[in-house]
């Protein structure tokens, strides 16, 4: 790594933030993290990342992402008591955000930066954290291109690519979109999957089938484990999806575009919110459609390829 790389602050070390600003120690950077929870952030010690007991040990640094929750958390962390921009010292050059938050959150935020004198990039991204440890992970940018260019060589070593979409926050809306997609799709496959499981076709020859074809996607390959051995470890919770789909309809109000499609799927999503399990993974799509239609669903207990996985060397 040269000497001349930027050093990197990272807010919000929970699944995604650990696994992203984890990849970036072990490729060289200069690392700092803060948590609100210290004890989240210190196992990026051991990767040689610094962990900073406040905020206001990142704001002498180049660039510094931020991943959090919640639209509340990204402005407290920025413009709240004791933020990242509120001191009258030392700036950070660039602010990266990496949560998923509306377009008018993003806006507030860039219009606080800009006052500053600090650049605004919100770069939300696809995929959840075992896909960063595989180097699978995409980012949307939006904001200015110069500050983008600059950034690009730190946003493409987090995974496969990051793609710049325009000025403002229009990446908030390409990932709004993306996840209407992941809903929709998921919802799709859940009942596909019932139909053919309730005709007499397991569920793991009927994945393996599709994953094959050309319907075949890296996300539903990715699902396919979850699917079959019924394992709804969180990577993505319903409540978190039910907020993007609050999000994206908003949009398409204010757009004026119909989307049949997706409301249908927003019913079905609060149902699995409904049914209390929010702490599970929103592959419980296929559980809550199982027993829509009156099949009780057990493990499968097969071993599924899910595409990230790299393979065992003997």
């Amino acid at each position: 790594m040269s000497t001349s790389s930027p050093r990197i602050g990272w807010i919000g070390t929970g699944r995604m933030g650990a696994a992203m600003a984890g990849r970036l120690a072990r490729a060289g950077y200069d690392v700092t993290v803060w948590n609100r929870t210290r004890a989240k952030a210190e196992p990026l010690g051991e990767l040689g990342a610094k962990v900073a007991d406040s905020i206001a040990d990142l704001r002498d640094l180049d660039i510094v992402f931020t991943m959090v929750s919640a639209a509340a958390d990204l402005e407290q962390v920025l413009t709240g008591e004791g933020g990242l921009i509120t001191s009258d010292g030392p700036l950070p050059g660039c602010v990266v955000d990496t949560s998923t938050v509306s377009l008018d959150t993003s806006a507030a935020m860039r219009a606080a930066c800009a006052e500053r004198g600090v650049a605004f990039l919100a770069a939300p991204v696809s995929g959840n954290g075992k896909v960063v440890r595989a180097g699978k992970l995409s980012l949307v940018v939006s904001g200015p291109q110069d500050s983008f260019e600059k950034a690009k060589p730190v946003l493409e070593e987090l995974g496969k690519g990051a793609t710049w979409v325009g000025d403002g926050d229009v990446s908030r809306l390409v990932k709004i979109a993306h996840n209407l997609m992941l809903g929709v799709v998921t919802q799709c496959l859940a009942e596909i999957t019932v139909l053919c499981e309730k005709g007499g076709v397991s569920r793991h020859a009927f994945l393996e089938f599709l994953n094959d074809s050309v319907m075949g996607s890296t996300f539903t390959r990715y699902k396919s484990p979850a699917f079959v051995n019924l394992d709804f470890s969180p990577t993505f919770t319903p409540l978190l999806l039910r907020k993007d789909f609050d999000l994206g309809f908003a949009l398409a109000h204010d757009l004026d575009v119909p989307m049949p499609v997706c409301a249908a799927t927003a019913a079905a999503v609060q149902a699995s919110v409904s049914q209390d399990r929010n702490e599970e993974d929103f592959a419980i799509l296929l559980a809550v459609q199982a027993a829509n239609s009156g099949l009780a669903l057990s493990s499968e207990d097969v071993a599924v390829d899910d595409g990230l996985t790299p393979p065992r060397e003997d």
